[in-house]
């Protein structure tokens, strides 16, 4: 275990006693008591001032490093590790955050309240199909389509958007091309909710699934409240 050494005043006070000694020598006659006390005295003093104010200094270096110590990092930003999820899931989450990242950076460009609120719902749902694949896996092939299709062609379609926005000028071309850009968001913004949507297509089953276990159980138990579903059970 690493030990903790604290600073200490050095030898100031020494020094300074000894220099006002000399300098009372040069000024008073050391031979007579009275001028030895007094001397003595004025050195003493000296040096207590010096002492003191060297213990200050090195109190508060002490307490400025421990402070340190108390309120440094557990783990230095170059010991931090990033969370894996695995092999096939890591790279998913990687270009979603790209993605996320440069549509942030085109939301943050785009002055169009309209256009700026249909890229913060592509956003949200985006990160819903990525975080998807950390929870399913098995949906990794149709997260795969989407993100190496869809998504960059998305953004692509955004980058223009942003340029011809950016030119401050109106033009035929220029307008219609951004008419059809905004269009094509609202187009974007259902076919990724019916791709999340598809996602969950085995969740549902298996729910449904689970729901007709349980209903059949409770009807051979007695304990479903729904009679004629208890007769049909007991009939089969």
């Amino acid at each position: 275990m690493a030990r903790n050494y604290r600073r200490r005043p050095g030898v100031g006070p020494v020094y300074s006693f000894a220099i006002a000694w000399i300098l009372m020598s040069m000024m008073l006659p050391m031979y007579r008591i009275w001028a030895l006390l007094f001397s003595l005295g004025v050195c003493s003093f000296v040096s207590y001032l010096v002492g003191k104010a060297a213990g200050r200094k090195y109190a508060k270096e002490n307490e400025k490093e421990a402070a340190a110590q108390k309120d440094g990092p557990a783990v230095k930003p170059a010991q931090a590790k990033k969370k894996s999820y695995g092999p096939e899931v890591d790279p998913i989450i990687e270009e979603g955050n790209r993605a996320l990242s440069e549509m942030g950076r085109l939301y943050l460009s785009i002055k169009d309240p309209e256009v700026r609120s249909k890229i913060n719902e592509i956003m949200r749902i985006t990160d819903k199909i990525t975080q998807d694949a950390i929870q399913d896996p098995s949906d990794i092939p149709q997260i795969k389509k989407f993100m190496n299709y869809y998504l960059p062609t998305t953004i692509k379609l955004l980058n223009a958007y942003d340029r011809m926005s950016s030119q401050g000028i109106e033009g035929e071309n220029l307008d219609k091309s951004m008419k059809n850009i905004n269009e094509m968001l609202d187009a974007a913004i259902v076919a990724y909710k019916k791709r999340l949507d598809s996602l969950f297509a085995d969740q549902a089953l298996d729910i449904e699934t689970d729901i007709e276990v349980m209903n059949t159980m409770l009807a051979r138990e007695g304990l479903a409240e729904n009679k004629d579903f208890q007769v049909s059970q007991a009939t089969n």
